[in-house]
């Protein structure tokens, strides 16, 4: 039977189908509540965005930059499609736009959650992005609900999934794949020359030429340098040594600053500092490929009691695509007005020079997300030794674990040493 346009069935068929598609229109909150969450979003978005493609330390930074200004943009367009698609009707598409805006806020605030859960300290953002990634999913299935008109399922669907495998791939990349790389680092090389004597032969020195070569493809900030040469005692005895003077030499190779050769004759006594410098200036960059140089001269009496030098170089270094210092500027001595943890007040004989700076994140989401972070630098010395030491603090004294310092913010050390020079020639020439 056919049911004519103007009969009372067909106009209860046309009233039944209004009332079910105004049902499946969310509600002026609902509508309210969509717009919030993709505006807040596009804003929160863009900021990050903004900050890493200006400012990221690395090339997968800058193109994550691109990618959050490229989402937000999204979202805003998908906050103009969901009035549309809500009020005007001028676009016949606007509900897919509005489907496709709130799909991509949902999967970057979980991306974006997942980051600040794992390296954020802020509960704030926490929180935030915990209420925007929960307000994103209700989103998405209010405006699915809706009559959205998808011209291409298919199509639709497998952007949907490429964009999925995008942000999850560069996700990966930057908080799974570049952690576990292992660069190449610095190599410092150490040479000694020829010692030299003066004039009245009662005095002679050591030239020591140090080559710092960065191989790797990231360059490093110096934090520290530190030479230092160390004259040790070494007597012959006339008889071989008994078993029991071998086995206290291998002990002591628990120590490192007190470790010699097993030897049958050579009875090496501790060494004590001869001559301790920085041999690079703090605060510079070593570049990819880049060399630096210095000679470092150490002179001594010709009636020395030391039988030979030992030489040790080493630096501490930053890499530039994991953090940034900002200004690392002398703080003082631990014995005299420096601002140093209750730790270093404790050690009465930890004297040393102290740098400090702010240490910045190496992309937007953490350098907003977590409490700012200092870097500590002691240059220590001793009558045994020199040592470079770092720490990475929050304002109020937490320190970051060492695992934290070297893997997360990129700090490195690079020693050589010990180089050793016998001094028994310079010695007969008296």
């Amino acid at each position: 039977m056919r049911i004519h346009s103007n009969s009372p069935a067909s106009s209860r068929l046309r009233a039944q189908r209004t009332l079910a598609k105004a049902q499946s229109r969310p509600s002026w909150v609902s509508l309210a509540l969509i717009t919030l969450v993709l505006l807040a979003t596009t804003g929160l978005l863009g900021w990050f965005g903004y900050e890493d493609f200006a400012g990221a330390l690395s090339f997968a930074g800058r193109i994550t930059g691109a990618i959050l200004i490229a989402v937000a943009f999204t979202t805003l367009l998908g906050a103009v499609a969901v009035a549309d698609h809500w009020l005007w009707h001028s676009f016949p598409y606007s509900g897919l736009v509005a489907l496709i805006g709130t799909f991509a806020a949902l999967l970057t605030n979980l991306v974006v959650l997942a980051a600040i859960l794992n390296n954020g300290d802020s509960w704030f953002f926490k929180a935030l992005f915990s209420l925007l990634t929960a307000g994103s999913a209700w989103a998405v299935f209010a405006v699915f609900r809706t009559s959205v008109v998808i011209p291409a399922p298919k199509r639709v669907a497998a952007t949907l999934i490429v964009t999925t495998a995008i942000a999850v791939a560069n996700f990966g990349y930057q908080n799974l794949y570049q952690p576990s790389q292992h660069e190449a680092q610095p190599v410092i090389e150490l040479t000694v020359g020829n010692p030299m004597t003066n004039p009245d032969n009662k005095v002679f020195s050591v030239p020591v030429d140090i080559k710092m070569e960065n191989l790797g493809d990231a360059a490093f900030y110096v934090l520290s340098s530190e030479f230092h040469a160390m004259g040790e005692r070494v007597p012959l005895s006339p008889q071989d040594r008994s078993r029991q003077q071998w086995r206290a030499d291998s002990e002591k190779w628990v120590n490192y600053e007190a470790s010699n050769p097993v030897s049958r004759r050579e009875m090496h006594q501790p060494g004590q500092l001869v001559s301790a410098q920085p041999w690079m200036p703090y605060g510079r960059w070593i570049y990819h490929k880049a060399t630096f140089s210095a000679r470092v001269v150490v002179q001594l009496p010709m009636d020395t009691p030391y039988d030979q030098l030992t030489f040790y170089a080493s630096a501490h270094l930053a890499r530039k695509d994991l953090s940034s210092l900002q200004h690392l500027t002398f703080n003082g001595y631990t014995w005299d007005k420096a601002q140093v943890p209750a730790w270093v007040k404790t050690h009465k004989d930890f004297d040393s020079i102290v740098y400090k700076s702010r240490i910045g994140e190496n992309n937007s989401i953490d350098g907003i997300t977590r409490m700012p972070r200092y870097m500590t630098v002691y240059w220590q010395f001793g009558q045994h030794g020199v040592n470079l030491i770092e720490t990475i603090s929050t304002a109020d004294g937490k320190d970051e674990s060492q695992e934290v310092v070297e893997n997360r913010y990129g700090v490195r050390q690079v020693d050589t040493g010990p180089v050793e020079r016998t001094l028994w020639d310079i010695k007969n020439r008296r």
